[in-house]
């Protein structure tokens, strides 16, 4: 029960990524406080979660909530921390190549539009969030923070646009500089950085791709596998975790080999 008693916010929770997260940090004792902008879906994950969890001490709520939106994110967060008392951990998932047409674009053809529109999506919600819980994380000298970058960030991905690799780049520089900026606050903030996973929005299209397309990716991933949510959950939590208490300014690639 690494986290319990922890008080959990996770943006893009009500699925991919974050949901895998919160179902993780939910059986092993927190209270999850999950951000989503699709409140259907909100509302099935915290249901299904409270379902599975009853008897192991850890909860779902759901907050309907534009992680992109300033006034949103700071009335949430402070309602948050006085209701609570503190913050224990912030997952920053909000995230993604596909809200562009190509999400594969090469510069070229990259529009103005298309650029701007991708690195809000990825670098926004991350700063937003992250500037308005860390004077709660100071206050209380402790805290984890972790956000999704992406193997794109290091330039090494085929399949996505430099504007995506840029934005996820930009999360691994904003994650190092914030490390070292709130190391004396003891908090730890570190990252990951996943290759294709197969999650509701990227699972469809991957497996759309002709047979020896995704038989070239299996055998290019030295796990002989494409990665599913629960993997990038699994260290998202290790690093939320005790467990990595002397860990910050890192993100692990979490790729199966790639």
């Amino acid at each position: 029960m690494r986290f319990q008693g922890k008080i959990a916010l996770i943006t893009a929770a009500a699925s991919g990524i974050g949901r895998a997260t919160a179902d993780i940090m939910a059986r092993e004792g927190a209270s999850v406080l999950m951000i989503d902008t699709n409140e259907a879906k909100l509302s099935a994950a915290v249901a299904a979660i409270n379902g599975s969890i009853a008897a192991q001490g850890g909860s779902a709520e759901g907050f309907p909530a534009n992680a992109l939106d300033e006034g949103q994110v700071n009335g949430l967060v402070g309602d948050i921390a006085k209701r609570f008392g503190r913050i224990d951990i912030l997952v920053n998932a909000v995230g993604g190549s596909t809200i562009i047409a190509d999400p594969a674009a090469a510069t070229e053809t990259l529009s103005l539009a298309d650029w701007q529109a991708v690195l809000h999506f990825n670098l926004t919600g991350t700063f937003l969030f992250t500037h308005a819980v860390l004077p709660v994380m100071q206050r209380q000298h402790a805290g984890k923070i972790v956000n999704l970058a992406s193997i794109a960030g290091r330039g090494l991905s085929e399949a996505s646009s430099s504007a995506y690799a840029t934005a996820k780049g930009g999360i691994m520089a904003f994650t190092k500089k914030l490390a070292l900026e709130q190391g004396r606050h003891g908090i730890n903030v570190n990252a990951i950085a996943p290759a294709t996973t197969l999650t509701e929005r990227i699972g469809p299209r991957w497996h759309q791709k002709p047979p020896e397309a995704r038989e070239a990716d299996i055998n290019r991933t030295p796990l002989r596998r494409m990665g599913l949510a629960e993997d990038q959950a699994k260290v998202i939590c290790f690093l939320a975790s005790a467990d990595a208490d002397f860990v910050t300014g890192l993100t692990i690639d979490v790729t199966g080999g790639l």
